[in-house]
């Protein structure tokens, strides 16, 4: 059999501050959630793969999405930073994400942390394209071409593009422009999708119900470890551990004779059966170990090494 012409195949680290769209924006492009979303920042902790398949013309795109990048504070941050850049500056392609409303706010047009972020891209030659996200929440859009000169005039982006990750609008103008700019390949197989076991898929499923449920009550001080993953039975078997920092996120978490925890399991089976196909039953348990985002060793066990799990 003759073996496939090579195509534009490569990898894209996708790039911004925190809660600006990007695992949104991740999840609109492959089609399916594989990244976790949520309101607050530092949601994502930890780079994860997916690879967009395209057929006519052919094209592979292996997105990684970082954590956001931002000036760090605490041990956890440090290490969540570290992460991202490791990610930046191995790709053959940066999609730096951006949003509109913070744009306006901005000085000049452009978002308050970003042009810090801008002049940490510009001291390397990878090509870099802009997504100004989020354009939705702006209702009179005459105030985007601001935005969109400020930032196509400063910063050397190959392309400024406007996009709405929600309403998956300017998907194909952005794929279409790091194209451009992709090596020859395949650099995986057409059928992969993502670097992550579907156990850590799983569990991170777990902490977006538990960050959603909680809301400004336990902030990013979630960790979930997965102790049970049988899929050898017709209904699979998963047990996952909670972690927080104190006793009293603990009884936030648990609730009111077991509510909340109940309510945070239901959310999660349906996410977590939507993600393998199939029905699932799913206990979880609390533990505290506190101060552990101040702990270098427990950041290791509970968030830099979950994914060779």
């Amino acid at each position: 059999m003759k073996p496939p012409e090579p195509y534009p195949a490569g990898t894209c680290a996708l790039v911004g501050r925190p809660n600006v769209g990007k695992s949104t924006l991740l999840n609109a492009i492959i089609g399916q959630k594989l990244a976790i979303t949520a309101t607050k920042p530092q949601t994502t902790r930890s780079s994860l793969l997916g690879v967009y398949m395209q057929q006519a013309p052919p094209t592979q795109i292996a997105f990684m999405d970082t954590p956001g990048l931002h000036r760090p504070v605490t041990p956890l941050g440090r290490a969540l930073v570290k992460d991202a850049k490791g990610t930046l500056f191995s790709s053959d392609v940066q999609l730096v994400v951006t949003d509109a409303p913070n744009c306006l706010r901005g000085h000049g047009y452009v978002a308050r942390g970003d042009e810090e972020i801008f002049e940490l891209l510009q001291n390397e030659k990878t090509p870099k394209v802009l997504a100004i996200n989020k354009i939705d929440q702006i209702n009179d859009k005459k105030h985007l071409l601001p935005i969109l000169d400020a930032h196509a005039t400063r910063f050397g982006f190959e392309e400024v593009i406007p996009i709405s990750a929600l309403k998956k609008s300017g998907l194909n103008n952005v794929l279409a422009a790091i194209r451009k700019h992709l090596p020859f390949g395949p650099t995986y197989a057409e059928d992969y999708l993502t670097n992550r076991p579907m156990r850590f898929l799983a569990a991170e499923l777990v902490r977006e119900a538990a960050i959603s449920k909680t809301r400004d009550e336990v902030p990013h001080t979630i960790a979930v470890v997965v102790d049970t993953f049988d899929e050898s039975t017709r209904i699979a078997h998963l047990a996952m551990t909670i972690v927080v920092e104190r006793p009293s996120q603990k009884k936030i978490l648990i609730g009111a004779k077991g509510s909340m925890l109940k309510s945070i399991g239901v959310e999660a089976r349906k996410q977590i059966e939507a993600l393998l196909g199939r029905q699932i039953y799913l206990e979880l348990w609390v533990k505290v170990i506190e101060g552990w985002t101040k702990s270098p060793r427990h950041i290791r066990e509970l968030v830099t090494d979950r994914h060779e799990s």
